[in-house]
């Protein structure tokens, strides 16, 4: 009996499995329970990062209360008593909507973007810390008058008030675990600096690319493949080409097209991933009076052509306040850049102004003869030795060791070592003019002349400007600083392109004074066009310099749509701002169905394809042209055939100069190569050796191209959209691990397929094209067009993370002025 008891009190199996299942279960749901905190937590600390929206905020420094009225697309118009007030609240929006678009503009500028990423970004400190721009910016801040000073310190206290008020850190600082560092007013210099370095320091690349290659040919090859000027001008003082000499073709054949076969760049059925970015950098602007609009009011178009990520560069703004003038309310709207308490283009109802890169010569390299026993010393134009003086930088580096990284600052200023050889870098940039606050003026600027006047003396990467007023006038100048040359010089003039020897190096000492700019106002033709060309041909290019100026296929593009449109209205504007038609390509389709004849077709199903393609095409870039892609990539497969190796040559010469930088090449060294090609095939010139004759090249050249499309895709369904995809993301996205692709998407705008490319009034590649699209009469901005790629709002939660992008890619005419407010938020003292 007690046997028996003593069996039946051992738990049976069952029992076992349901106790170890429901303990199994406890367990699971224990796991899933703590997952689901820990995703509700970082969902609220995501949700704590976004901008305030409605209700009020305590800002006692404000002289009185200012009000934020948000749209539906998340455009603020701010109201306040003060403009100094406004400037606060404009650092409020930007702190709690974009604050590491901020950081990271300062800390590229000044060479301090290890301290927050760690290692990775050393290389790139190395290279900005070079310029010492954080001290040159607090001696700048120092050195702007006090009204300036004030408005800089205003807006600094916004900023800081914006990111103090956000419940939770933004949530990239959450990811790098740390702490977003407070903004202090250099930082807003900093931010302008960091505009020099994507708007003028390629010319560096440019010099030393055009030294490598003056070494490497003899001098009548170096003339041709560096052409000044081409058929593809389109200056303001002409309705037509200007007369240009035709190139002739040197004697000397390169030695590069010797070998059998031409080198492809490209590997495997790899299709050509050619960066033409940096060739387009720049933008599309132009103004047409009153003489000659739909409605008797000047209208300016402004798209600034810049790298695409998300949050966009530009951040929409409408400031109200009094306006001290007779006038109830001066209202001034455009796009602000955050870090900066101005609006960069825009409308104050009286003027409306846009910019475009200038490409003048605002560096030079002089290379410097050292002393081999001190090499610190250096051969000055007064035949003495010159000690530069070494400045210790330290680069702090997240997780690591700071770095030290001594700069030799000489007489013009800091040295730049490549290779065996040493450089001073004299830079525009480093000089005390090149930053200031005087585009401010703009704001209350009524007239052309008083607006081209404050463009004259405002302190900026040296841009044209475009400006249009309510009166129908419209003018043309640059802003920014221009160096001011001895005439006498030949050595170090604005043509120069080549480095020069310090020993006799004069450069400039000062810029020029207003009066002696450029300009033009009221033009004949009644219109004024840019797109990055060489806008003038005359004396005047003289003082501008040529540092890469585009080919001009956009500019005579945009030329002829305006002289072709007799009374345009804004949505006629819209029109040439993506006009894709392909026009700088038509010549190479030619050339490539002249090659294409029935013996050439004859067993060759592939090139009867593209045969068929091409003769079909419309002409255009659109997301469905079949033809533009296979003309486009047969066009870089002809460039790999004839400077393929030479491109190899000058990148062994001298490396490109790290990491985010291509190597040096003739399209650095050339903005003009296209022309070169022209001339090369009208000439059915250069046919390297292994090939029978010209057409036999043009045909290897065609089967290349038809090679190296995408794997398993019939010619007929090779659409320029599935290659030109838009490629528009948060800058975190590259770092989300492959197996994560949702996040990846998270982070980034629809996958578009995208119509327009290069030399195109559309310029369009993946991550690189028109930043914004602004079309305004001033008087009349009712009736202005906006758009921009992304929201306003760099937090993808933001219902204001993509808003208005859709509108962007398709084209879409969508308003420039704010539309009716659906939040409202208070900042002032009476704010709880």
């Amino acid at each position: 009996m007690s046997r028996r008891r003593a069996v039946s009190s051992q738990p049976s199996s069952r029992s076992i499995g349901r106790t170890v299942g429901l303990a199994a279960l406890v367990l699971v749901g224990i796991v899933v329970a703590m997952l689901c905190a820990a995703l509700l937590g970082g969902w609220l600390l995501l949700r704590g990062s976004l901008a305030q929206l409605d209700g009020t905020q305590r800002a006692p420094s404000l002289s009185s209360a200012v009000t934020i009225e948000r749209d539906a697309l998340g455009v603020p118009t701010v109201h306040g008593a003060a403009r100094d007030d406004l400037a606060y609240a404009t650092g409020f929006l930007h702190a709690q909507d974009r604050f590491l678009q901020m950081d990271l503009l300062r800390r590229v500028a000044s060479g301090e973007m290890s301290a927050l990423v760690g290692p990775n970004a050393l290389e790139l400190d190395r290279r900005n810390r070079l310029h010492r721009f954080r001290a040159r910016a607090q001696a700048a801040v120092q050195a702007l008058p006090a009204d300036q000073r004030h408005l800089l310190e205003r807006y600094t206290a916004g900023v800081n008030a914006g990111l103090a008020a956000l419940s939770s850190r933004p949530f990239e600082y959450w990811m790098l675990r740390t702490q977003p560092e407070p903004w202090r007013a250099e930082d807003s210099l900093l931010v302008v600096y960091a505009m020099y370095f994507d708007l003028q320091s390629f010319e560096t690349r440019r010099i030393l690319a055009r030294a490598v290659l003056r070494d490497r040919v003899p001098a009548d090859l170096y003339a041709f493949l560096l052409p000044a000027a081409s058929h593809w001008d389109a200056p303001f003082d002409s309705a037509s080409t200007p007369s240009i000499e035709p190139a002739r073709i040197p004697s000397t054949r390169p030695d590069w097209l010797a070998a059998p076969k031409p080198v492809s760049t490209a590997s495997g059925r790899r299709e050509q991933q050619d960066d033409m970015s940096e060739s387009a950098i720049g933008s599309n602007g132009w103004v047409v009076d009153g003489a000659h609009s739909a409605h008797g009011g000047a209208i300016l178009a402004s798209d600034m052509h810049l790298g695409l990520s998300l949050p966009n560069i530009w951040y929409r703004v409408s400031l109200m306040w009094p306006a001290g003038d007779g006038r109830p309310l001066h209202t001034l709207t455009g796009v602000s850049l955050p870090g900066t308490p101005l609006v960069i283009a825009g409308s104050n109802g009286k003027v409306a102004w846009g910019f475009t890169n200038s490409y003048g010569r605002y560096i030079d390299l002089i290379e410097l003869t050292r002393n081999s026993a001190d090499p610190l010393q250096y051969r000055a134009p007064d035949g003495k030795w010159t000690r530069a003086t070494v400045y210790h930088e330290r680069i702090d580096v997240k997780g690591g060791a700071s770095v030290d990284l001594p700069v030799a600052e000489t007489r013009w200023g800091p040295e730049l070592i490549v290779g065996a050889r040493a450089y001073a870098l004299r830079w525009v940039a480093h000089d005390r003019d090149a930053v200031n606050l005087n585009l401010q003026k703009l704001e209350d600027a009524k007239t052309i002349d008083e607006a081209l006047h404050v463009a004259q003396t405002s302190g900026i990467p040296t841009q044209n400007i475009m400006v249009a007023d309510s009166r129908g006038k419209i003018g043309w100048t640059l802003a920014g600083p221009l160096p001011q040359r001895d005439p006498t010089d030949t050595q170090s003039g604005p043509d120069s392109d080549t480095p020069y020897d310090s020993a006799t190096y004069k450069g400039w000492t000062h810029n020029l004074p207003p009066e002696k700019y450029p300009k033009r106002v009221d033009p004949p033709l009644g219109r004024l066009w840019t797109a990055n060309n060489r806008v003038v041909m005359s004396g005047e290019a003289a003082r501008i310099g040529d540092a890469g100026a585009d080919l001009g296929a956009r500019a005579s593009q945009i030329r002829d749509d305006l002289l072709a449109a007799p009374s345009p209205d804004e949505h006629a504007m819209l029109s040439i701002q993506t006009d894709d038609r392909a026009q700088w390509i038509d010549v190479w389709r030619r050339v490539a169905l002249e090659a294409l004849d029935a013996s050439a077709l004859d067993g060759h199903p592939q090139r009867a394809a593209f045969r068929q393609q091409l003769v079909a095409w419309n002409g255009r870039a659109d997301a469905d042209a079949v033809g533009y892609r296979l003309v486009r990539g047969f066009f870089f497969s002809l460039y790999d055939a004839w400077f393929g190796r030479l491109d190899a040559d000058l990148a062994g010469a001298m490396p490109g100069g790290g990491k985010g930088n291509p190597p040096l090449g003739l399209r650095v060294a050339n903005s003009r190569y296209e022309a070169v090609m022209e001339t090369l095939a009208e000439h059915h010139a250069w046919v390297p050796e292994g090939f029978r004759d010209w057409r036999s090249f043009v045909l290897d050249r065609i089967d290349r191209t038809i090679a190296q499309l995408p794997a398993n895709t019939p010619i007929e369904e090779a659409r320029w959209g599935e290659r030109n995809r838009a490629a528009i993301e948060h800058p975190f996205a590259r770092i989300v691990p492959s197996w994560l692709p949702w996040v990846r998407g998270w982070l980034g705008a629809p996958r578009d397929p995208l119509p327009g490319d290069i030399n195109m009034p559309r310029v369009q590649t993946p991550s690189f094209g028109a930043s914004e699209r602004m079309i305004v009469s001033p008087g009349r901005e009712q009736s202005g067009i906006f758009d921009m790629p992304g929201g306003q709002s760099g937090h993808p939660l933001s219902p204001y993370f993509l808003a208005g992008h859709e509108a962007w890619v398709r084209g879409e005419k969508t308003s420039f002025l704010p539309g009716a407010p659906v939040h409202r938020l208070t900042l002032g003292r009476a704010a709880q």
